[in-house]
């Protein structure tokens, strides 16, 4: 397949992208920085600042699938409103290069815990929850979304830095525990998750997690 991949080099992309070009796809990578970029055949180095809604919507066109890790940074101290700005940018490129498919890494705050509040409810320190609400609207935007095909992925509230396992479950609105009623997934089977969703779609127009 043709892939691009936004946020390439990050935390979670640079394990996507180590993973597509694993499986033999065709991945432009793009990151604001290449030369950081995991190597391989078939990857595209593309260095592009998805504020540019037009540069972007042109590297999109004739792509089977956009993958998003975007993060606009941890210790960005616009962090909320850089990242709005970007998936504003990032949706509407989608859309204007009439993107087949797009697969977008959330966070783990807006899944349901089973006392029926949110993890940003019981398990997001103050400190730390206007970081979170970025991804949490944005997934409500998609739901009311008509126009592109989307997947959500929220990982498992614990996200590990570990490889992958390639054993994991997947659930939907709802954290996958285990008997211990913990939720976590190494970065590595995150990556084997959203590259399986890809290749085998089961979520579109829909939020999904994963956790051992």
């Amino acid at each position: 397949m043709k892939i691009v991949l936004i946020g390439a080099t990050g935390f979670v992309g640079s394990k996507v992208l180590t993973e597509a070009l694993s499986r033999g796809h065709e991945v432009t990578a793009i990151s604001r920085d290449t030369a950081k970029l995991v190597q391989g055949a078939g990857l595209i180095p593309t260095e592009l600042d998805v504020y540019d809604t037009n540069a972007l919507a042109t590297v999109l066109e004739n792509q089977d699938v956009v993958i998003s890790a975007f993060n606009s940074g941890w210790q960005n101290p616009n962090l909320y409103a850089d990242y709005k700005r970007g998936y504003a940018s990032i949706l509407a490129a989608a859309k204007k290069a009439h993107s087949k498919r797009i697969l977008i890494v959330g966070g783990a705050a807006s899944l349901i815990l089973p006392s029926g509040k949110r993890v940003y409810d019981e398990n997001i320190p103050e400190n730390f929850k206007t970081a979170v609400q970025g991804p949490m609207e944005l997934l409500e935007e998609l739901r009311s979304e008509s126009e592109l095909n989307w997947s959500f992925i929220s990982p498992a509230p614990n996200l590990t830095a570990s490889d992958k396992t390639g054993h994991f479950r997947i659930g939907t609105d709802n954290p996958v525990t285990n008997t211990n009623g913990e939720s976590s997934i190494s970065v590595g089977d995150l990556a084997v998750a959203i590259l399986d969703e890809i290749e085998k779609p089961q979520f579109i127009r829909k939020r999904f997690t994963v956790g051992y």
